[in-house]
């Protein structure tokens, strides 16, 4: 009985350490870690590319040790409605205005949806044949995000001009620099925020989560991301809502509303980046997505530019906006690569995926999935998105599909008990066979 709790805890500590290091790694593959293209290109497609072999790995290791590789599917239509998004970005191969930027963004997306089918069915399988593993979605999401904002905020103090980014004429620097746009690294830290705040909910090492968050909240502020500061405060009062602690829901919303007015000086209005007239126009925004559905969209209203392309050209120009490789606004994005037709089936599998999402009846997967479902969004109408160029927010969104969507079967066929059977007897027996001093180590 010794022997087996102690390999059992073994187990699930390496489990635990591998889902870890698998998703901060493959996070790590979304930033450009070179001014050099063809290197960044390279640590792109060697870190993606192996993590999502590499968890495909995990999770037969996790049916090797006793978990079923059944999995069942809830009704609904999100899944397959994003497999439409992605089948009609294939199709628009035909009719891209640069197949090669279409195919390589398109693969990217693909190949994320594969990882994020098997990074999911690893915790769906603990959830069902290992439940009191301690193993959690947002505790592995939010310390590979924790440890990639420590990177950041280390490496400000360090190499201050690679880690900063200056704008505005060098008025304002942002975390971020060259590595990563402050706002998509700001959306980073929301999602980190919000996956960490869920530890508190279990009452798991409060004071070093509350560091944790802090730090987080203290990288958000130096990315100076707009979206993401009002995806924070969205966050903290989704989270005060759940609370049951009157005193502390009304600790956390004074705390909230003396925050307000510093961050709408701070971060909202930026006096010394444009003012109230940048915020207004959206930082010049506006304008650009008028020029978009105006003048560029009904050029290929029904079926678009093909996937990922604006234009006919590398940039899109309008009369009197600047020039613009992608839209910053996700649903424009799909509208301008793949028309009104693609635009109405992006539209429809947000509405099931959130359908999904508040139908949950489980209460702590909704809550975990709203929470970083917030983040995501808001990030969306300002710049890459869901629905965007390759990016973490991607990622993010497979999760969910995924995580909302996946569950075990309520019965298993007799083939699928015996061969489960056969596994559980053939691990064991194998355990048996280990030497003690390894065991005791």
């Amino acid at each position: 009985m010794i022997r087996s709790e102690a390999d059992k805890l073994k187990f699930f500590k390496r489990l635990q350490t591998l889902l870890l290091i698998i998703l901060f790694i493959k996070l790590a593959g979304f930033f450009t870690w070179s001014e050099n293209i063809n290197i960044t290109r390279v640590i792109k497609i060697i870190t993606r590319f192996s993590m999502t072999m590499l968890i495909i790995w995990v999770r037969n290791y996790i049916v090797d040790h006793g978990a079923s590789s059944k999995i069942s599917w809830k009704f609904g239509l999100s899944p397959f409605l994003y497999a439409s998004y992605l089948g009609l970005g294939l199709i628009s191969f035909l009719w891209s205005t640069n197949l090669g930027y279409s195919s390589l963004q398109w693969i990217m997306d693909f190949e994320g949806l594969v990882f994020a089918y098997f990074f999911i069915q690893c915790f769906i399988l603990l959830d069902g044949y290992f439940p009191d593993c301690g193993i959690k979605l947002y505790h592995v999401t939010g310390n590979a995000v924790f440890l990639m904002i420590l990177i950041f905020l280390v490496g400000m103090y360090i190499n201050p001009d690679d880690f900063y980014r200056l704008t505005h004429g060098g008025e304002e620097a942002r975390l971020g620099g060259f590595f990563m746009n402050p706002n998509e690294l700001g959306m980073l830290c929301a999602v980190g925020i919000s996956c960490l705040i869920f530890n508190l909910y279990r009452n798991h090492r409060k004071v070093w989560t509350i560091i944790k968050v802090l730090l987080l909240l203290w990288a958000l502020v130096l990315t100076g991301s707009r979206s993401s500061t009002i995806g924070a405060l969205l966050i903290a009062f989704f989270h005060i809502r759940q609370s049951s602690n009157v005193k502390l829901k009304i600790a956390m919303y004074a705390s909230s509303f003396m925050a307000i007015p510093i961050a709408l000086e701070k971060m909202i209005v930026k006096e010394n980046a444009g003012g109230l007239d940048e915020v207004m126009s959206m930082t010049g925004r506006l304008p650009f997505w008028q020029a978009l559905i105006t003048e560029g969209l009904p050029k290929e209203p029904f079926l678009g530019f093909g996937f990922m392309r604006i234009a006919y050209k590398d940039y899109f120009q309008g009369v009197h906006t600047y020039a613009g490789q992608m839209t910053h606004n996700t649903f424009i994005q799909v509208l301008m690569n793949l028309g009104f037709i693609g635009f109405t089936i992006v539209l429809f599998q947000l509405f099931f995926t959130l359908k999904a999402t508040v139908t949950e009846k489980v209460n702590d997967k909704k809550l975990m999935i709203l929470g970083m479902f917030i983040p995501i969004l808001i990030n969306s109408f300002t710049e890459f998105g869901i629905f965007g160029e390759t990016n973490y927010g991607i990622l993010f969104y497979q999760l969910i599909i995924f995580y909302i969507t996946m569950q075990l079967p309520n019965q298993l066929s007799l083939r699928e008990r015996v061969k489960l059977k056969i596994r559980q007897k053939k691990h064991t027996w194998l355990q048996s066979k280990q030497p003690n001093h390894l065991i005791s180590s």
